[in-house]
């Protein structure tokens, strides 16, 4: 039977800060390199790198005047890199289509589906007959994926490349392959394409799926990167999973 994956998020990547030679500015202690970065960007701009305002004078204080300002381009500067596994395809297809983001996803073509798990629905998954018909669902599409291999790999038996005769088996088989089939996707973005993902996806209109990894990414950036994301809230909805929102996020 299927096994069933749930989602992981990891940080594998995040903006560092370097003061350069020549620029009379000293970082705020309190400040993350990715924070650093963002006001350093905005300084240099208008050349306020001795602080002339007492208000934005400390790091934090700065961040939250650019995002009630709106200048929120200063954002585009520090990234943040993950790995996301447990996701589905029907999910990832949503991902994607946030274009600010650079992707590389697990390749069907050349990974065998029996190397991925499943992604069950919590709707499907905490009932034990919609579960049991769901993992019996996907085992089916499996056998039939599998024969299907075996058929293909004999109709192209005379391709004397055994790299590109099983390319095109899978590419071909892969087809019959169920949405709910566990992705694996690497995902960089800068600051302000990650806000815009999450004040998309963190709602609670959106998918299930798609909210659990965007309040993930969220949690993870706000290590990071706390002032950049402290104004997502989060809050619980009735049938128990967690929403995000902010009152910047006005791009809906």
């Amino acid at each position: 039977m299927a096994q069933q994956s749930l989602l992981d998020v990891q940080l594998v990547a995040c903006s560092t800060f370097t003061t350069p030679s020549g620029v009379d500015w000293k970082v705020d202690s309190a400040a993350t390199d990715s924070e650093a970065l963002v006001e350093f960007a905005g300084r240099a701009c208008y050349e306020t790198f001795d602080k002339p305002n007492p208000r934005t004078a400390a790091n934090d204080a700065y961040i939250r005047h650019i995002m009630e300002v709106g200048h929120m381009a200063l954002l585009e500067h520090p990234t943040a890199t993950v790995y996301i596994r447990g996701l589905s395809r029907s999910a990832t297809h949503e991902l994607v289509r946030h274009r600010h983001f650079s992707f590389s996803q697990l390749s069907q073509r050349f990974v065998h589906s029996d190397e991925t798990h499943v992604v069950i629905p919590p709707l499907i998954d905490n009932d034990p007959q919609l579960r049991e018909l769901f993992l019996s669902t996907v085992d089916e599409a499996r056998f039939a994926y599998s024969e299907l291999m075996t058929a293909l790999d004999n109709k192209i038996a005379d391709e004397p490349n055994a790299i590109l005769r099983r390319k095109q088996a899978r590419q071909a088989a892969r087809s019959i392959l169920p949405n709910a089939t566990e992705s694996r996707i690497v995902v960089t973005g800068n600051f302000r394409a990650w806000r815009h993902f999450i004040g998309m996806r963190a709602t609670e209109h959106a998918d299930v799926e798609i909210r659990s990894l965007a309040v993930r990414c969220l949690e993870i950036l706000k290590e990071k990167a706390p002032t950049v994301f402290s104004d997502f809230e989060t809050s619980v909805l009735s049938d128990g999973s967690i929403m995000a929102t902010s009152p910047y996020v006005t791009d809906y």
